[in-house]
């Protein structure tokens, strides 16, 4: 077994896709970074990294049983044994896990610039068993669980309020009206009001959504604060995310 020490934590919990668990360099001065005083390092396949970064189902016994109480914690002058933590990588991608007791990856962390520095040193003085995936059924997105390619190249800040958007559309079909749905298209694509006007309802809530999937641009700002508007719980995710720093 290969443990590694002093690794740094900054724990995203029941994230299910990987690109909202940040690289080190989108971390915040108002995350709450932890200290694993060891961490076991397991080497897993690129499709159980996969599995493990962009899921929140049970991980595989062996993987399980090779982990438990192997890491600790530390906090204060204390060391806490965890049942299940661990760092998996698949020899390129490195993601730090902790399932808070139970089978599934609550909690993910990438690691600092050093950290995985010391994980690919590791890897070429070690010899590890590679942990397997089990039969898995192949994960689909939607607009609360947006596929990687929506997000690609942006900004933790640009994910969040991206999401956010996807929240306000995913209302705005469930409970806007016709004229809603219409109004909130012409805002996004003043241009074509006459059009907006003939398309039903659902045609102008796809075509909407599917306009807005690439890229962040200073339109989806404004769509964004605008959508939310008048929303308390949108609001304070809003007002979250832009007094928002990085470290």
């Amino acid at each position: 077994m290969v443990h590694i020490r002093d690794v740094w934590v900054n724990w995203f919990e029941g994230e299910e896709n990987g690109y909202n668990v940040c690289e080190f360099h989108e971390w915040r001065s108002d995350d709450r970074i932890e200290v694993l005083d060891q961490a076991i390092l397991v080497f897993v396949s690129v499709e159980l990294f996969h599995y493990i970064e962009n899921d929140l189902s049970d991980l595989p016994e062996p993987l399980l049983s090779e982990v438990h109480q192997q890491s600790y914690l530390r906090k204060n002058m204390s060391r806490i044994q965890l049942d299940y933590c661990f760092i998996a990588t698949d020899g390129e991608r490195i993601i730090a896990i902790d399932t808070m007791g139970y089978k599934t990856p609550i909690r993910k962390s990438r690691l600092t610039p050093r950290q995985e520095q010391m994980v690919y040193e590791q890897l070429k003085q070690n010899q590890f068993t590679q942990f397997e995936m089990v039969d898995h059924v192949e994960k689909e997105y939607h607009i609360l669980s947006p596929h990687p390619e929506d997000l690609n190249g942006l900004t933790r800040k640009e994910r969040q309020l991206k999401q956010l958007l996807y929240m306000a559309l995913d209302q705005l079909y469930s409970a806007g009206t016709d004229a809603e749905v219409r109004y909130w298209y012409t805002e996004w694509s003043p241009n074509d009001y006459v059009r907006i006007q003939m398309l039903t309802r659902d045609e102008a809530w796809e075509q909407l959504y599917s306009e807005i999937r690439s890229g962040w641009t200073d339109r989806h700002l404004q769509l964004c604060e605008a959508m939310v508007r008048g929303q308390a719980f949108f609001e304070k995710l809003w007002e979250l995310e832009h007094g928002a720093s990085v470290k």
